[in-house]
């Protein structure tokens, strides 16, 4: 098994990284292979919804020059997912909403490509705006219907310098049982196959009330 995360932070070892560290630690502890793939600090041109994506089907984001559709791929064959970020005006980065926005519509619109895998969110915060953050994150998660584990606590951690973070000991416990727990729910994923049979997936129901 592997997973993939990713670090929404410009910096490429702040906070946000060693969360993610201390995650991936207790899965490879497990025996499941991991990846942290540096989103934050590339230029990443946000969805222009021309829905060419949705003509096409091909699992590929039409706009050009980064590596959006090349990280796609890498999601789609892992078996979990964690999405971290750092905190800007109580929200996730810039870069990687642009990068979410893209992958995970060009996913939901070729059946479901992120669906049933497991999916994490973690967020380094230095004061304020770390719960608004995780709920952006979890978003993602929620509408390609993954199965999310869950920690002890919101997956919060603190820290203003890089490094920092590290001296949160609530947030190192947190990050540590999330990690575990994620492990746990890819080990039942893995084992379920063949064994349990998932729902089928329903054609999604659009509705406004705009008459």
């Amino acid at each position: 098994m592997n997973v993939l995360a990713f670090n929404g932070s410009p910096n490429r070892e702040g906070n946000t990284w060693h969360a993610l560290k201390m995650v991936t630690s207790e899965l490879e502890k497990e025996g499941i292979e991991t990846e942290i793939i540096h989103v934050g600090n590339k230029v990443i041109r946000g969805c222009t919804a021309c829905g060419q994506c949705v003509k096409n089907k091909d699992e590929q984001c039409v706009l050009p020059g980064d590596e959006v559709n090349q990280w796609l791929q890498k999601m789609k064959h892992a078996d979990g997912i964690i999405l971290g970020s750092p905190v800007h005006y109580a929200a996730m980065t810039g870069t990687m909403k642009s990068f979410l926005d893209r992958a995970f519509y060009v996913s939901s619109v070729n059946d479901g490509m992120l669906r049933h895998k497991v999916g994490a969110a973690v967020v380094a915060v230095r004061r304020s705006g770390g719960l608004p953050t995780f709920e952006q994150l979890n978003n993602f998660l929620l509408y390609s219907e993954m199965l999310l584990p869950t920690s002890n606590y919101w997956n919060v951690i603190h820290g203003t310098r890089p490094g920092e973070a590290t001296e949160d000991t609530e947030g190192l416990q947190i990050m540590r049982v999330l990690g575990k727990n994620m492990a746990w729910l890819l080990k039942l994923v893995e084992n379920g196959k063949g064994t349990v049979v998932p729902p089928e997936r329903e054609s999604k129901v659009f509705m406004n009330f705009i008459h």
